[in-house]
């Protein structure tokens, strides 16, 4: 497995990790609480160290099967959780219903304070390894929700601080208060923004980089059938990157890179997340599994290695058939 550090935390890992969202149900169409177990059981099995969870996951049920999964073996993980996202106060700015619930953005110190401990309950530890402020909260000062965490720290409760969903100016503002090991955006082939804006200030400051949707929701896990069909309330039902127009064109960029594929004996998924890791364009690639045959599958990409010209390949690719992709 290729080895990498989260910041000046000190905290190792490795270069994939596994992300939850998809474990705790909501937006993907339902879960199957025991595939999920094992999914996470199989990416420490397979050298997988960071499990990745949030309590918005399901309104805290991602973090339950997580607490669950790592029963006897919490030693074997590196946990990254989140806050921010709240439903037991209404102070703040709300941000979405969740199955009914209404969810509020707030990263208040009492609000923190309360959310770290409903956390480390649901996991079933006493510490928790990577703590994320998930989305950002204009209305608390980031010195408040800053000194919050620098205090957990303090208390042993969280080793390293993280920050997710953010713009420069507001990294900048957390960087000002105290160390960010981490951050966690956006970043996939497709999904390229923070390579202009956020990269170079983490790179700067040691902070490492988490990407998450390094699959793009599954659009970038191989070719799409045109039949295939997402249900209930799977996010990606209705979307527009998975059009039919649009898996035309997907499917093209796959016929296109099948060579590279091929030669490197991997599967489609691992070679985009080898290219998510390759010359340290994210510190980790956090990857979606909701059975341990997903698991095992991505914990994989850590053993391919393409070189400049496989991934000059890949780009090529990209440039002829995915920027013509419409609606993205």
């Amino acid at each position: 497995m290729n080895k990498t550090k989260l910041g000046s935390s000190g905290i190792a890992c490795e270069s994939v990790g596994l992300g939850t969202w998809a474990m705790g149900g909501w937006m993907w169409g339902g879960s199957d609480d025991a595939a999920a177990i094992q999914a996470i059981r199989a990416s420490l099995d397979a050298g997988v160290r960071l499990i990745d969870t949030a309590p918005a996951y399901g309104l805290g049920h991602a973090e339950i099967l997580v607490g669950k999964a790592l029963a006897g073996r919490r030693s074997d993980a590196v946990i990254a959780t989140k806050c921010g996202l709240v439903w037991h106060t209404q102070q703040g700015t709300h941000f979405f219903d969740e199955e009914g619930q209404p969810v509020y953005r707030h990263l208040g110190r009492e609000s923190i304070f309360h959310e770290v401990e409903q956390s480390l309950k649901r996991l079933q530890t006493d510490y928790i390894d990577l703590y994320i402020t998930h989305w950002q909260d204009a209305k608390t000062p980031v010195e408040e929700t800053m000194g919050a965490l620098l205090d957990l720290k303090r208390q042993g409760k969280i080793r390293a601080i993280g920050v997710s969903n953010v713009d420069a100016p507001t990294l900048a503002d957390y960087l000002r208060h105290g160390p960010v090991d981490a951050i966690q955006e956006r970043y996939s082939l497709i999904d390229r923004e923070i390579e202009a804006t956020l990269l170079p200030l983490c790179r700067q400051h040691d902070t490492a980089v988490l990407g998450y949707s390094s699959l793009a929701l599954g659009l970038l896990t191989g070719p799409i059938d045109a039949q295939r069909r997402f249900n209930g309330d799977d996010q990606r039902n209705g979307n527009p990157r998975f059009s039919a127009e649009n898996r035309q064109k997907l499917n093209a960029f796959f016929a296109d890179i099948e060579p590279v594929r091929a030669r490197l004996q991997c599967s489609f998924a691992q070679l985009m997340i080898a290219w998510t890791t390759a010359n340290d364009r994210v510190t980790v690639a956090l990857c979606g599994a909701r059975n341990a045959q997903q698991a095992a599958d991505n914990a994989g990409a850590t053993r391919v290695l393409p070189g400049n010209d496989d991934l000059l390949a890949i780009e090529r690719a990209a440039d002829r058939h995915l920027n013509a992709l419409t609606n993205w």
